[in-house]
């Protein structure tokens, strides 16, 4: 799995181009709380930590302008997300089935979908 770490660093880091240009098409709704198990959240963090999804993204999912962009809360809806991973369009090379199973990308979602969104602007007095 280690040597697949580099490639996935760099194919997370590609995803918010397409992000934003499918945010933008997409209706804009509520978050909603998650329904996922807890247990599949934890797995969802452990695979993300192994895929070493977190080199470009962060330990949570909030990414830096630096190495890659935020993926979570709020991730893209599975089917974009999925289909983001498979065939990305920015600098992110492809993961396969082979490289990343849609059960553990399943969980990978679940895991960005649980993240807590950020307080607001206005609640942090170092901002005010």
């Amino acid at each position: 799995m280690r040597a697949f770490q580099p490639v996935i660093a760099c194919l997370l880091a590609a995803i918010l181009p397409a992000r934003s240009a499918l945010v933008a098409q997409a209706p804009t709704a509520q978050a909603q709380p998650s329904s996922v198990p807890a247990a599949t959240v934890d797995e969802g963090r452990k695979l993300y930590a192994g895929y070493g999804c977190y080199q470009c993204h962060g330990y949570e999912g909030q990414g830096s302008s630096a190495t890659g962009p935020r993926l979570g809360p709020r991730p893209l809806p599975l089917a974009s997300f999925s289909k983001y991973i498979r065939r990305p369009t920015g600098q992110m090379p492809p993961y396969t089935t082979k490289v990343v199973p849609e059960s553990d990308l399943t969980k990978i979602h679940a895991f960005l979908d649980a993240r807590p969104a950020p307080p607001p602007v206005s609640s942090i007095p170092q901002l005010k």
